[in-house]
């Protein structure tokens, strides 16, 4: 089986990884800069549990160099991926599927819930150039569970977890889930296939919705992000909203936004990815974190006054350091 990693970052670079050291396919790499230059010198490189994993590298800027591919893997920022899909074309063989493992609301979400003529997400794909490059057929949604960053180009640190979910955007079981699972299993990642992937996707971005904005802005950590008590008020009540228009989505949510807040809270002081982006002088995925949620609300007529606020403001933020 032929994997290409489109985005060899925290994530991609993670996933790269560990493929590439079990063995059960062959691995490759579209990158740029940097981190091109890494993996062409050095090779996959993760570290984990204290040890250095490494294993060679085939990876190039060129697709064409790469070729045809089974799956392939797209985990870059969401701000690139339009620039991104626009060259994944000769990657993409007559079966190829793409599973992009990234934040937030994906550019396919709405599709297959709404009619044709309104399910494009216009914060997450304007002009519908990232469908057309990627149609919906080839789509395994895929929601990752890990925390991972990279102190340099082409070197992964592992901090915690190793789940991942995907499963097909109509819900039904297929072979190429069955076989992708497999393959991450073999790579000792803790995945599971699931049924209805968009609940998956929603349960996520309803945590991330407010703790990656509220934490970009403010520089807190996470933990004191919970402790003040207005803060965490003005979460849970956005997060209250998020929920409602889940369940509009068929996407419900059992939990409360307390519920989720105490899990949160077990993990302690730590950066979100926001957080990290913003200090490394990275754009900001605010779209497909927020305001794609936003639209969504406007979608099915739920009211989201703390959700605009969180938008207006994180927007403001990024715009004056040239974020977003």
């Amino acid at each position: 089986m032929k994997v290409c990693i489109v985005g060899a970052g925290a994530i991609g670079g993670f996933i790269g990884a560990r493929l590439a050291a079990a063995g059960q396919c062959e691995v490759s790499a579209l990158a740029r800069g940097a981190t091109l230059r890494a993996l062409q010198s050095h090779g996959w490189r993760l570290r984990q549990d204290g040890e250095l994993v490494q294993a060679p590298a085939r990876a190039s800027d060129r697709p064409e160099e790469l070729g045809a591919q089974d799956l392939v893997v797209i985990a870059v920022k969401g701000p690139a991926l339009a620039e991104v899909a626009s060259r994944l074309g000769p990657l993409l063989g007559p079966d190829t599927a793409v599973m992009p493992a990234m934040n937030g609301v994906p550019w396919w979400f709405a599709h297959g819930v709404f009619p044709p003529e309104s399910a494009a997400l216009a914060c997450v794909d304007p002009d519908g150039a990232i469908a057309r490059a990627i149609p919906l057929a080839r789509v395994i949604g895929c929601v990752v569970h890990a925390s991972t960053a990279t102190p340099e180009p082409g070197l992964v640190q592992h901090h915690m977890g190793c789940g991942l979910i995907v499963g097909e955007p109509d819900a039904a079981p297929s072979s190429r889930v069955e076989r992708a699972v497999a393959l991450l299993a073999e790579a000792g990642f803790e995945v599971k296939a699931s049924q209805n992937i968009r609940q998956e996707i929603w349960y996520k971005l309803w945590g991330n919705l407010t703790m990656n904005p509220v934490s970009a802005m403010t520089g807190a950590t996470i933990d004191l992000v919970l402790a003040d008590p207005l803060v965490r008020r003005f979460c849970s009540d956005a997060m209250d909203e998020a929920a409602r228009i889940g369940r509009e989505l068929g996407c419900a949510i059992e939990q409360s936004a307390e519920d989720r807040h105490a899990v949160t809270e077990k993990l302690g002081a730590f950066k979100s990815s926001m957080l990290q982006d913003v200090e490394a002088g990275r754009a900001i995925e605010l779209d497909g974190i927020v305001a794609a949620v936003r639209e969504l609300g406007q979608k099915v007529g739920v009211p989201t006054p703390n959700i605009d606020a969180l938008f207006g403001l994180a927007r403001l933020f990024g715009r004056v350091r040239g974020l977003y």
